[in-house]
Order: C-alpha cells, then structure tokens, then sequence
C-alpha cells in the first residue's frame, strides 16, 4: 500500500487542527506508519514460512498456525491505520464543502463572503471536528481490544500447544522470534495508546474552550442587560452637602464655638 499518499492527503488537516490534532498527526505517521513500513512488515514477513511444529501429520501445521494467529498482526495494524486515519478526512471535506459554498455566495452577493475563515470551528465544523476525535479514539481502542482478545494478551509465547485435528496428538509449535515480535507488538499497542489519550485531551481541550466561550458571552449579555435596565445614579452625594452635614459626635456648644472660629478666621 502506498503510504505516502495517505500522509500527503492528511497533511492538509493541520491547518485546521488543535495543537493536541498536530502532535496526534505526527506520531501517527512517525511512530506507526513509518516503524509498520520499515521494521514491522519485514519482522513479521516469516510468520508463516518459519511456523514449526513437532509433527510431520498432513496439514497440522497450517491448522495449529490458523488457531494461534487468526489474523496477521500486519493485516490487523493495516486495516488499524486505515480506520484511524479516515475520520480525519470528514473535516477536510467538510472544509471544502463551506469553501464551495463561499465560492458561489461571492459570486452572487458581489464579494460578500457567507464564511469569513471556512476553516475555523465554528458551528457544524465544531461538531464534526469533535466527531472525528471519538471515532479516532473509539477505533484505536477497538483495535486494541480485538487484539487482546485474539492473541489472549499482549504476549507472544516461544512454545505454543495444539491439539486440533488432524493433529494425531498435542504438539509443540514455535514461532520465529518471539521476542523481537513482542517488543515491536508493545510499540504499536503504546503507541496507540498514546493516540487515543492525545484524542482525549483534545477533546477536553475543544470543549472546555467552548464551555468558556459561552459563559462568557453569557455574562456579558447580563452585564448589558443590567445596564440598559438601571441607570447609573450619583453615588457619592456633593460636596456642599457633604460640608453642611453636622456629625452627630459633636456637641451644641462645640459646634457653636467650632462656628465662631470659622467666622473670626474670615475676618481677619
């Protein structure tokens, strides 16, 4: 499969990612698509050739390898990649589809735009950009657990027992480097791991912005409203009224004298 045009096709979505959507990109086609090309395809090219069994019984051998490995690791981490890489292309055409739309509201309304940024998460673009993430986050854990589910774990056995038939008994089976495959195996199960929680903080990250963004313009439009219901009155009275206000601590006749003071100053 050529890969290189799926990375040349996804490359557009950066543009329109998150931070959290760019280092998801890179460690998709760094850490899984580039280490399933060059190493994984050829650590695993020999499952077959190299399966051995402790038995020279017509058609034992192709039995027991069909039971302890139902579906190629490769096959498995192809069709992975595939339905992880694909929820991205929802953004990117309905990116399109706006910047079609813009095209012909220009056309008709004499270079008035309907969409100021066609690219910007706003609106149904919102939506479908937070769709892609689960389906993103919800096909790498599927894989995962598949996976899990097939093999019994994330381990690869050196000695492996089968007794189906035509097997005339139980029989030792090995496969050809056990460990090398186990550690490429671990690699891709963190790496996707890895994927999934970029998805989840992006997630979080898209909705908590959006969840502020609302109670903001929620608390300004109650702050118009309050000041379009009450009119500003003065709150500190004038300072006249302030110099004739009397305190209530002082006395009559300190008052009285305070005046006579106040009236000799201004004569002389």
């Amino acid at each position: 499969m050529n890969w290189s045009g799926l990375e040349n096709l996804l490359s557009g979505v950066n543009q329109y990612s998150t931070a959290f959507g760019r280092i998801w990109l890179s460690m998709v086609f760094v850490f899984r698509v580039l280490v399933f090309v060059v190493a994984a395809q050829r650590v695993w090219g020999d499952e077959n050739k190299d399966f051995v069994c402790n038995t020279r019984q017509p058609g034992c051998t192709n039995v027991c390898y069909d039971h302890i490995f139902p579906i190629s690791h490769i096959r498995l981490w192809a069709l992975q990649l595939i339905f992880v890489t694909c929820p991205s292309l929802m953004v990117m055409a309905h990116v399109k589809l706006r910047e079609g739309k813009d095209r012909k509201y220009v056309e008709l309304h004499q270079g008035s735009h309907l969409y100021a940024n066609p690219g910007k998460k706003r609106g149904g673009l919102w939506w479908t950009y937070l769709l892609s993430l689960i389906f993103k986050a919800g096909f790498d854990s599927a894989f995962l657990y598949i996976l899990f589910q097939l093999y019994h774990g994330y381990d690869l056995p050196r000695l492996s027992k089968c007794q189906l038939s035509p097997c005339p008994n139980t029989v030792d089976c090995f496969i050809s480097r056990p460990t090398e495959k186990k550690i490429f195996m671990l690699f891709m199960v963190i790496s996707s791991a890895v994927c999934i929680l970029m998805c989840i903080l992006e997630m979080i990250y898209l909705i908590g912005k959006r969840i502020m963004k609302i109670l903001k313009i929620r608390h300004e439009n109650e702050r118009l409203v309050f000041a379009d219901q009450h009119e500003l009155t003065t709150i500190a009275p004038a300072r006249s009224q302030c110099r004739s206000r009397r305190d209530p601590t002082v006395t009559d006749s300190e008052l009285e004298l305070s005046k006579r003071k106040d009236a000799k100053t201004t004569v002389l």
